[in-house]
This record gives C-alpha cells, sequence and structure tokens, in this order.
C-alpha cells in the first residue's frame, strides 16, 4: 500500500526480528493512519534534503515485535509514530549523519517530537499524538545528551 508518492506501508513494517517469528507485524487503522502522518513527514524531508531517499532501518513495530528487539513499551515505533533512516548521498563524509540531523531541524514548519543522532550511524524522527516538542537529541556511549552533537564511541 502506497502511503505517499516516495513511501511504501512495507518500508514501514519490514522486520528480520518479524521474520523470524513469523509476525505480519501489520498495523492496525489508527497506527496505519500514524504511518501515513510520518510518511507525510518524511516526504517534507526528503525535498528539503534535495529528494534524496530516505532509506527506513526501522518503522512500526507491533507489540510482539517492539518486545523481541527490546524496545521499550511506550516506544513511538510501537504507535506507528517513529522511524529510523538515513539518507545516503546527502552528505559525506564522517558526520553525514549529524549533517542530516541538522539540516533536518531546518525544515520550516516541520512538526516532530524528537530527532535524534544516533551513534552518528541513523536518524531517529518520532512524533507524538499531539504537542510535538521537537527534541534535539543525540545518543552515543554516554548516552542521551541534549542537542544534535557528534557522537562519541
Amino acid at each position: 500500500m502506497q502511503l505517499t508518492p516516495h513511501f511504501h506501508l512495507s518500508e514501514f513494517t519490514r522486520s528480520s526480528t518479524a521474520r523470524r517469528l513469523g509476525d505480519a507485524n501489520q498495523p492496525n487503522a489508527q497506527e496505519l493512519a500514524n504511518l501515513r502522518r510520518l510518511a507525510e513527514c518524511l516526504e517534507r524531508i526528503r525535498a528539503h534534503l534535495g529528494g534524496h531517499p530516505v532509506v527506513i532501518t526501522s518503522g512500526f513495530r507491533n507489540e510482539r515485535v517492539n518486545r523481541a528487539v527490546g524496545g521499550v513499551p511506550n516506544s513511538a515505533h510501537r504507535l506507528g509514530l517513529a522511524a529510523d533512516f538515513t539518507v545516503p548521498g546527502f552528505h559525506q563524509g564522517p558526520s553525514s549523519v549529524l549533517a542530516t540531523c541538522q539540516a533536518i531541524a531546518e525544515v520550516p514548519g516541520l512538526c516532530f517530537d524528537q530527532l535524534i543522532n544516533e551513534h552518528d550511524r541513523w536518524i531517529h524522527l518520532s512524533l507524538r499524538p499531539a504537542d510535538d516538542r521537537r527534541q534535539l537529541l543525540t545518543i552515543d556511549s554516554r548516552g542521551t545528551r541534549p542537542g544534535l552533537l557528534r557522537a562519541q564511541a
């Protein structure tokens, strides 16, 4: 099912853990509506980044899959409100994820709850049902720190 011009539902539900468990990892109606909203947000990001593809590495996780990967029970992934992704080719070099996060933070009027540089390896973007906080965070060996920073090994 095509959610937006550049995002298909399968990109958000694909999971090696779900496959291993024999779980279809399919969203209910509310989670599907949340995934559409998330895909629309990612479309805006894609356009702002010059049309570079946004490659989702982790999207929706039903309760069983979320538990199997060690996700927290209230994970935004669990609700269809979060995606982990990369944007290959947008920025080259050792700080490409950080630079991409910084560019996303500058998208005019973009509503998000959290934008996280995770270990300088991928980007986590989450939404909330209402009142997005626009938190900018970095997760690395030191833990979770405020701001978009270069990750420490």
